[in-house]
């Protein structure tokens, strides 16, 4: 069993962890600064749900409601309206850059009223706007659970999240978001992940590449590219160029840790310096068990007004006369697991530190409690995140 867990340590690090001396094209660790997606919201009904959508208690929903049909030329003064059948929502989408008038993009839909389920329910044509406040997309169209939710009086059954749909290609762009590329003669580089190494690599390696651009590193993240006047082309014709160039990755040393899974993920850069581990577990395991205590036949019946069952100082039951009675039996154990003090010499490799933690038994949640108290110790070379 440890030599599985240990196996499994080691295969989670070997496929994730980010070698120093890898290389990898500017297009996957960098994005052109100011291109990005932007974020729309609009507020919507969907409709046609089975009986699970908003109570008739909210009040934002019904009015909503009587604002739809009004517009479509039907009154509703004097008129109740169930809303059952209906669930206000919130929409989301990102607008992707260089997006034109009629792309498709998708949206998700998530309820903000008491509504039980969104399954079967189509939004209305809702505006999508934009930090700005302008309209730059209209989402419209069935929804797409990752679950459902079935039941009746008697009880019900749910899987996964039935109050957040999702719209694939729901929602038209209507207005365009203007980029200058193709008319600006500088642009910036910002790395995914800030590094100053990273980032000089990339500066020599475009530097190199194009005798027409003026590269400058600004800081950790970010490269400055400038055209110079000889440089006949456009914006456009050089980012493919620069993109697909490829350079040496560097990355400092980082602990990964997820407390509530015991998942750890680290890098092959991570060092520890010598230290002596020993880590046991306690156990304290108490059991109670149920006992159901017969009189013996023809024993005397207790007479009436008798004291009811008791028990002495010992704990022993007492009767009087004949009488069925309920025992509890307790047994509480304590163990300890038995751990040897360890020395852990300083690892060269990932590959070693892995090795060195499972000679002694660790598990991955344990993992998690060693890697904090050696990076207490000062023995950890390494950047510890929790998530």
């Amino acid at each position: 069993m440890k030599m599985k867990i240990g196996f499994a340590i080691l295969l989670l690090v070997a496929f994730l962890a980010v070698t120093g001396a890898d290389a990898a094209r500017i297009k996957d660790i960098a994005e052109i600064g100011g291109v990005r997606d932007n974020q729309l919201i609009g507020y919507g009904l969907v409709v046609g749900l089975a009986g699970t959508g908003d109570d008739v208690k909210n009040g934002f929903t019904k009015e909503t409601l009587a604002n739809l049909l009004s517009r479509q030329g039907l009154s509703t003064k004097d008129k109740t309206l169930k809303a059952d059948n209906v669930a206000a929502a919130m929409v989301t989408a990102n607008l992707p850059p260089f997006a034109r008038i009629g792309t498709r993009i998708d949206v998700s839909v998530s309820s903000i009223g008491d509504a039980k389920s969104l399954q079967g329910g189509t939004l209305l044509m809702t505006p999508l706007r934009g930090a700005d406040g302008e309209i730059y997309a209209v989402a419209q169209g069935p929804l797409t659970l990752g679950g459902f939710s079935a039941g009746g009086a008697g009880g019900s059954v749910t899987k996964n999240h039935t109050s957040v749909g999702f719209i694939a290609n729901g929602a038209f762009v209507e207005r365009e978001l203007k980029h200058e590329l193709d008319r600006s003669r500088t642009f910036t580089l910002n790395l995914h992940t800030p590094d100053f190494t990273t980032a000089k690599h990339l500066t020599e390696v475009v530097a190199r590449s194009n005798p027409y651009v003026d590269a400058r590193q600004v800081d950790s993240r970010t490269v400055a590219l400038k055209l110079k006047p000889a440089f006949s082309g456009t914006m456009i014709d050089l980012i493919p160029q620069i993109e697909s160039l490829d350079i040496p990755v560097d990355s400092t040393a980082v602990v990964v840790m997820n407390e509530k899974t015991g998942t750890v993920v680290m890098g092959e850069n991570v060092r520890i310096s010598t230290v002596a581990i020993a880590h046991g577990n306690l156990s304290i395991q108490i059991k109670e068990e149920q006992k159901v205590s017969q009189p013996l036949p023809f024993a005397p019946t207790p007479p009436a007004g008798s004291a009811p069952v008791t028990a002495d100082k010992s704990g022993t039951i007492v009767a009087p006369g004949g009488q069925t009675v309920v025992t509890t039996d307790r047994t509480v154990g304590v163990g300890e697991e038995q751990k040897q003090l360890m020395v852990v010499p300083q690892g060269v490799t990932i590959q070693d530190v892995v090795k060195a933690l499972n000679a002694i038994g660790v598990t991955p949640r344990d993992l998690v409690t060693i890697l904090q108290t050696i990076k207490a110790a000062g023995a950890l070379q390494a950047d510890l995140r929790l998530i």
